[in-house]
């Protein structure tokens, strides 16, 4: 083989296993989702424990490539990640039980889940650049022309990777499916660079890669946890009917979180209490001749729960969703008893598509799209209240849920705070006060007409009652003077939720 094949060669291979590093990153992101969320530290941890194994990767090839490192090592290093790629399976299947079980905070757990799954790929991803830049430099001595070159394969590899599992990859052929095939072109990179390797050393990686894949098998490690993959979310139904008083209800779990469960033959049924206390709002604060014909808007579909509710008790409602994730509409539709045939549902983010409907008003406006403790972070501020204010009838409802820790829920109050900047009356509400320190879902409603009542009690489905909880929530805790309103260029969510993420609460 020539010089300027050889050199092209290598070329070939930085930019294959770069772009596999980075859809091994992306990927990671979706195999610990079902067992910690999609956060930013989530993501912090995926980044980081990448880049460090990238980096010592880098330092390790260097240095070999100055003592003794060929195109055997190459080969070697390849067929390596190849393995240790596959085996990131077997080691989730086996560190899962165990993190879960522990009393581990978010941020810890996120953490471990990627340092134990995926340091070492990514170390052993790292060394083939410098290896090979080394070689292709004792074939052209143009030192400046081969090492930008290959830096600039590498980024350009890193990029396709990225845009690449993130756009098409996850959703067409899952996560698994897209660690395995990783695996196997990193297998298929390497063996051309086995021209010179023994055939004993051929023989422990073969037979160290049948070894892993059988192991894996038997642990359930190919096994996806998920229905379905969307580029958003890892999808799942499950049987609640144990959550229901009689007869049968299915429970959509995004991630790791129960999303909303619906009842098969009563639409209206609300089973989860903070969605129950998101209608009941809407019933005490209209009028019974007002609430035939109301129009909603959703920000945010889920499992559709409140928003079936609201066509069953009421079919002369208007009701538009936006859901981002089309994947969750389908699901539901096909799963969870949900007919979207009465709604308009609009695909995209419900910020976006609430700034499209200039000409609508609204009566109720529910931002029900918060992920567990993941905070869409624009739909929280103030410019996004200003929105919705100018979207909702004079006297129309805003009501939305907050996951956060009591007894001190820094995140709900400074919320609180930033609503009251645009509404005349902004009420914290509760199911019951707990006995002690625990993470809860608050509901939040503003609207310029007062609620009279500090109590609500249902009036459809199960017996239930909520309480207001202003006064005790401003006389306590964190003085309502030292927090922050949220605006566009200033959300510190993780800040005010660190009590979440920093112990089991979070999880």
């Amino acid at each position: 083989m020539s010089s300027r094949a050889k050199i092209i060669w290598y070329g070939l291979t930085i930019f294959i296993s770069s772009a596999i590093l980075l859809v091994l990153e992306i990927t990671a992101g979706r195999l610990i989702a079902p067992y910690v969320g999609v956060t930013i530290y989530s993501w912090t941890s995926i980044i980081g424990v990448i880049l460090a194994g990238l980096s010592l990767g880098n330092w390790l090839g260097g240095v070999w490539a100055d003592r003794s490192g060929n195109e055997s090592s190459v080969g070697l290093v390849l067929a390596l990640s190849a393995i240790f790629s596959l085996f990131s399976l077997l080691v989730l299947s086996w560190v899962a039980p165990i993190l879960q079980n522990s009393e581990l905070d978010l941020i810890s757990s996120s953490f471990l889940y990627v340092l134990s799954m995926f340091f070492i790929p990514a170390l052993l991803l790292g060394i083939p650049t410098p290896l090979l830049t080394t070689l292709a430099l004792r074939l052209d001595q143009r030192t400046g022309h081969i090492v930008g070159r290959m830096h600039a394969l590498a980024a350009m590899g890193s990029i396709i990777g990225t845009f690449l599992t993130g756009f098409v990859l996850i959703q067409y052929i899952g996560s698994r499916n897209i660690i395995i095939l990783s695996a196997i072109l990193l297998f298929v990179l390497a063996i051309p660079f086995f021209r010179t390797l023994n055939f004993k050393s051929m023989g422990v990686l073969g037979i160290s890669g049948l070894v892993v894949i059988v192991v894996t098998y038997q642990h359930q490690g190919f096994t996806n946890p998920c229905d379905q993959e969307s580029n958003y979310f890892c999808l799942r139904v499950v049987d609640s009917s144990d959550q229901a008083p009689y007869g049968s209800a299915k429970a959509l779990v995004l991630d790791h979180l129960v999303h909303g469960i619906n009842h098969e033959t009563v639409p209206d049924l609300l089973i989860a209490p903070y969605v129950h206390l998101m209608q009941e709002l809407v019933e005490h604060h209209y009028a019974p001749d007002e609430l035939a014909q109301l129009e909603y808007f959703f920000a945010g579909g889920g499992s559709y729960t409140q928003p079936r509710a609201v066509k069953a008790a009421f079919p002369q409602s208007r009701v538009v969703v936006a859901e981002l994730d089309p994947m969750v509409t389908a699901t539901v539709e096909q799963a969870m008893y949900v007919d979207t045939a009465d709604m308009e549902v609009i695909h995209g983010d419900a910020r976006t598509i609430l700034t499209r409907l200039q000409s609508e008003k609204f009566d109720v406006i529910v931002t029900d799209a918060f992920h567990d403790i993941a905070i869409p972070y624009h739909l929280v501020t103030r410019e996004y209240i200003q929105l919705v204010k100018t979207r909702l009838e004079p006297d129309g409802l805003f009501t939305t849920n907050v996951v956060d820790a009591f007894p001190n829920p820094k995140m709900v109050k400074s919320l609180m705070k930033t609503l009251q900047l645009e509404f005349k009356y902004v009420d914290i509400w509760l199911d019951s006060i707990p006995q002690r320190p625990q993470r809860m879902t608050f509901v939040i409603s503003a609207s310029n007409r007062v609620m009279q009542s500090d109590m609500i009690e249902s009036r459809r489905g199960f017996n239930r009652r909520w309480l207001k909880i202003n006064s005790p929530l401003q006389q306590s805790g964190t003085p309502m003077a030292e927090l922050p309103v949220f605006t566009d260029d200033y959300v510190p969510v993780e800040r005010l939720i660190a009590k979440l993420l920093l112990t089991t609460e979070g999880l």
